[in-house]
């Protein structure tokens, strides 16, 4: 049984959640909390680099993160579907893991991957808690589960000041050089939004996001469930 987690991240592709919430990764670990990232596919329709070099990538980013746990389910890249088939192996990391919350990407994105794996890990959270469900793995309920933004912006329901860490995000990011590299300096490469300047709009995009609460640097993120406290 390997340890539990107290945060476990769903990603569709390596990379993706370090873009969303890289900053966030990295202050919490730091603190002594455990985090893991569990990617989905091992991203192999992407047009740049292949399925080794992503797994160094990652490993080398994980690694710069200090995650605990990193785990690849293997699911077909542009092949995800919101089926028992895949969906089951999600419900497993959960009850694997028993974390207390859990990350996935935001529901609207322009890559259909995101969108997929955020939909297909919200049913996972809502299956993890069903005792009957998979009766051979212990249910796990999870507290809360928060959305990241990959490739835009929507609604905040908080930010993380993510300033004091924000250099480890860009080391972490800059790990997946086949993702990011520009064409112009490596021949069989092509063109591609990620290495068109993508970290630096990924940097402005956290700034804007800061900015709104007079930080240098924060991530953003939504959820479904309201927030429960006792006290203003």
């Amino acid at each position: 049984m390997t340890d539990r987690l107290d945060i476990l991240i769903f990603g569709a592709h390596p990379d993706d959640a370090e873009i969303g919430m890289g900053g966030t990764v990295a202050k919490h670990t730091q603190a002594g909390i455990k985090v893991g990232i569990c990617d989905l596919t091992h991203a192999e329709m992407s047009s740049n680099g292949n399925v080794d070099t992503r797994r160094i990538e990652a490993e080398e980013a994980s690694r710069i993160l200090g995650l605990t746990a990193r785990t690849n389910l293997g699911l077909p890249d542009r092949g995800l579907r919101a089926e028992k088939e895949q969906i089951d192996p999600i419900v497993r990391e959960i009850r694997r893991f028993a974390p207390r919350i859990v990350f996935a990407p935001y529901w609207e994105d322009r890559h259909p991957d995101h969108v997929m794996c955020s939909r297909m890990v919200q049913e996972a959270v809502f299956n993890a808690k069903l005792r009957r469900y998979m009766p051979e793995f212990e249910a796990v309920t999870v507290e809360q589960l928060y959305f990241y933004y990959i490739n835009d912006l929507g609604p905040s329901d908080l930010a993380v000041d993510v300033t004091a860490v924000y250099e480890t995000k860009l080391n972490a990011l800059k790990a997946y050089r086949s993702q990011f590299t520009s064409p112009g300096t490596v021949a069989e490469y092509v063109r591609t939004p990620l290495n068109q300047g993508y970290i630096e709009q990924v940097e402005a995009r956290d700034r804007v996001t800061g900015q709104k609460r007079l930080v240098r640097y924060a991530e953003s993120f939504t959820t479904k469930q309201p927030h429960l406290i006792n006290l203003f």
